[in-house]
């Protein structure tokens, strides 16, 4: 099953990544992963901004067309998919670094692994208040911070001191590429390209 990490990823996350280094999945299982988890954010941001409406602030919900939450679904589903992906790579690239000799499958599994709290988080969407889905939002990022500490000596195969100096290098990258995300997101927006119709 393709979930099958999620559930002891939360309850004992140090004997589950283990179970994951033990088991050595393909790259076709991890990518079957990320294409799923990454249909959450997207599928939960358009049903509530198409149905719930976000309220932000002490104003009236605010509510989008079918068709322009549905192609920021899209755009969303795809950027989170190469959003990963480019952690993995960046993992990938600075593993030499840090001593540690892993394949690309196992960089993706870190990144599809610890970027799971933060794709499941959007779940808060369904009670679209801006200050609501903020916290949770900032619970689950602190949590795959945690997740990648605790991995990255395990699926690496380094010491944990290492491991740490390793997750911390990840950690600044990941947060680089959620700016560089934004700022795409900003450009595209106030460009036109991806221009939200409100109702």
């Amino acid at each position: 099953m393709i979930l099958n990490h999620l559930w002891g990823l939360y309850a004992h996350p140090l004997e589950e990544w283990q179970t994951i280094d033990n088991r050595h999945e393909s790259l076709r299982y991890s990518l079957s992963h990320i294409l799923l988890i990454a249909c959450i954010p997207s599928l939960m941001g358009y049903y509530s901004s198409v149905y719930l409406g976000w309220s932000i602030g002490a104003g009236e919900a605010v509510y989008l067309t079918h068709d322009s939450a549905l192609l920021i679904a899209v755009a969303m589903y795809f950027a989170l998919i190469a959003g990963v992906f480019a952690l993995a790579y960046l993992a990938h690239w600075m593993a030499v670094t840090f001593g540690a000799k892993p394949t690309f499958t196992q960089t993706l599994e870190l990144a599809a692994y610890t970027a799971t709290p933060v794709f499941m988080s959007s779940f808060a969407a369904f009670l679209p208040e801006l200050w609501f889905v903020v916290c949770v939002g900032l619970v689950a990022l602190a949590y795959s911070v945690y997740l990648l500490y605790t991995g990255v000596p395990i699926l690496m195969h380094i010491p944990e001191e290492r491991g740490f100096i390793y997750a911390s290098s990840v950690v600044t990258c990941g947060l680089i590429l959620l700016v560089i995300i934004l700022a795409a997101t900003a450009i595209l927006w106030t460009n036109g390209i991806v221009h939200p119709m409100f109702t």
